[in-house]
């Protein structure tokens, strides 16, 4: 006899960086990016959808994680042999629509979307292979008010979620900065491998928050090797050089004119330093005509911007507040938003520059944070009002009341298992449904139908000891007329609004 073949049965499971959410998790994401859409649409973005997948020569390879395969980018081969990418942020796929559709738009062109990105990287805590971004770009300008508006209404989105001023902060600093920081410790600009060890060097500063000065400086040097033995190559940097540059992104102030004339003293006497200082000092001009004080908005060298397309000034939103996670570990969330302008991107098709910078928000990481920080409590939410089949030749009378329940407006259900009663009534308790409508052959015969209410059976269930005292008070149920339904469920509801 044969021996049976045994069938291949896969393991569920979520692959690792992804993320399964559910429920109140997507309904208070929604709501939080129609929040933000509000703030963006109020300076006058509109929306902009793109597809998830460009061909990968479009997408461009500006992500950090250089070191990984497909340079952090999730990459397939189509069958005319032509390879394509998921999108890596929203900005890349943005430059690609813009080339293609540049005659017909009208520039400056402002757009905002939301949808998710993927990163072919190592996943860790809190870091994700796919994530959701909301974002707004201003295409077609040169101006630095540009920048200060995204600056500005990222702020603004900050208070929009509930957070008070002082909570967070908008850090800003500029590209062109650091390329005269990089020019006084002596690096050639215009030598073949600049912008190879000019990244490495963002790079490296892009962790301070992360891996410390004594990290940074390794990444700098020689390199680094992490708690898991992987090792990271290092800019190379001479000891004096590691120096400067640490001089450089230490530089704090409570004021933005003190971080600029601190900048001043440091690289003011370069080229590109000189153009980074006049772009940020006319960036602190116009936000302090939109009354962004310090308490909102602050220079910080320190901000670089791990991505390779950043050419002007970059910024980003922190959350100040140290917070307790659910097992009491004190947490620090610290950016979740940021920006920067790209100039350079568009040039890519075009060969004319065209001059452009953007913002984005992190949706799931700011969710959780303002979570933790009790400024974006999940709201409460009721499942459907439930109608119970309780005989299987009567359904077309269960739908029409369903329909009459849509209809005025209840969010409403009709019980499609093939239970009864009883697991019908726990189905609505895991559905967490207010109340469930049952008719059966009594109710049907005398004209009624009985309406359960859920609400406020959990809260009584919890007083009431006295198995027979529950059985006598049936304090939840309540018999109405047919037609009375909309009414009595209508009446229930607004009992249980609060």
């Amino acid at each position: 006899m044969s021996k049976k073949q045994k069938t291949f049965r896969p393991k569920p499971r979520v692959p690792k960086g992804m993320l399964d959410e559910a429920g109140d998790a997507v309904i208070g994401q929604m709501d939080m990016i129609e929040t933000i859409r509000g703030v963006y649409e109020s300076y006058g973005f509109d929306p902009l959808s793109t597809g998830a997948l460009e061909y990968a020569d479009a997408l461009g390879k500006f992500l950090p994680d250089q070191d990984r395969p497909n340079e952090g980018v999730f990459s397939f081969q189509d069958d005319d042999e032509q390879w394509l990418s998921l999108r890596y942020d929203l900005t890349a796929p943005l430059a690609r629509y813009v080339a293609e559709h540049y005659d017909g738009l009208a520039k400056p062109f402002r757009r905002y979307q939301w949808g998710p990105v993927w990163r072919n990287e190592k996943p860790g805590p809190g870091r994700y292979r796919q994530f959701t971004q909301i974002d707004a770009d201003t295409v077609g300008t040169p101006t630095m008010a540009a920048d200060a508006e995204l600056i500005a209404m990222m702020a603004e989105c900050m208070e929009a979620l509930g957070l008070p001023r002082g909570s967070y902060t908008v850090r800003v600093n500029n590209r062109k900065v650091l390329d005269g920081l990089l020019d006084r410790a002596g690096l050639d600009l215009t030598s073949a491998d600049y912008e190879l060890k000019k990244l490495t060097v963002l790079r490296a500063v892009d962790k301070l928050d992360r891996l410390g000065p004594d990290g940074v400086r390794l990444l700098l040097g020689t390199g680094r090797k992490d708690d898991s033995g992987a090792f990271t190559p290092g800019a190379e940097l001479a000891p004096d050089q590691i120096d400067l540059v640490m001089s450089f992104v230490q530089i704090q102030s409570s004021t933005r004119a003190a971080v600029q004339d601190s900048l001043a003293g440091l690289v003011g006497q370069t080229e590109a330093g000189a153009e980074g200082l006049a772009e940020l000092a006319e960036i602190d001009e116009l936000l302090t005509v939109m009354a962004m004080d310090e308490d909102r908005v602050q220079f910080d060298p320190s901000i670089v911007r791990g991505l390779g397309y950043y050419t002007g000034p970059v910024f980003e939103v922190d959350l100040n507040a140290e917070i307790e996670d659910e097992k009491g570990q004190v947490i620090r969330f610290g950016s979740v938003g940021s920006g920067g302008r790209y100039d350079d991107l568009i040039e890519r098709f075009k060969g004319t520059k065209v001059p452009a910078t953007g913002c984005s928000f992190g949706v799931s990481r700011l969710y959780a944070a303002l979570q933790l920080l009790g400024s974006r409590e999940a709201k409460p939410r009721f499942g459907p009002v439930i109608v119970l089949v309780l005989d299987k030749d009567r359904v077309p009378d269960y739908q029409r009341m369903v329909g009459e329940l849509r209809n005025a407006g209840v969010r409403a259900e009709l019980y499609l298992g093939g239970s009864g009663m009883r697991a019908q009534v726990k189905y609505a308790d895991k559905r967490n449904a207010p109340v469930v409508v049952i008719e059966g052959e009594d109710e049907k015969a005398k004209g009624e139908v009985t309406l359960k209410d859920l609400v406020l059976g959990a809260k009584l269930s919890a007083e009431i000891e006295d198995n027979k005292e529950w059985r006598e008070s049936q304090p939840a149920q309540l018999s109405i007329a047919r037609e009375d339904l909309v009414a009595g469920v209508k009446d229930l509801l607004a009992r249980n609004a609060d």
